[in-house]
């Protein structure tokens, strides 16, 4: 199973912009999915998933100003985050996991499968 994450960038604060995450390997329709980031110096965080039963969730820091989606056909997972700030800047990370459900779904040990990661700098 491979995650190929891209679209990542320097952006302006305020801009925007959309990660996608391709899988292969694994019909994806069944799993959850999940962006994490990593910013220097930091441990890696939960930003945002949907779980098994379609759920979505966010991390306070992101809320509002992102949205996750998925797309089953395409088997490919999306992150659109808006009004981006500095302390945004991090390396986003997509992962999938068979078990992932409300309870669990900021846990980095209910994902199984992670791609690479792909950098956002937010900066002017």
């Amino acid at each position: 199973v491979q995650l190929q994450a891209s679209g990542g960038g320097l952006v302006q604060p305020g801009g925007s912009l959309r990660l996608s995450c391709v899988v292969s390997g694994r019909t994806f329709s069944s799993y959850a999915v999940g962006w994490f980031r990593q910013a220097p110096g930091m441990e890696r965080e939960f930003v945002a998933a949907i779980n098994r039963s379609g759920g979505k969730s966010y991390a306070d820091s992101m809320k509002g100003r992102v949205t996750i989606s998925k797309d089953n056909a395409r088997n490919t997972m999306y992150f659109q985050m808006d009004s981006l700030r500095p302390e945004d800047t991090a390396v986003y990370y997509c992962a999938i996991g068979p078990s992932v459900i409300a309870s669990n779904v900021a846990s980095q040990t209910a994902y199984v499968y992670w791609g690479q990661g792909t950098q956002v700098t937010v900066s002017s």
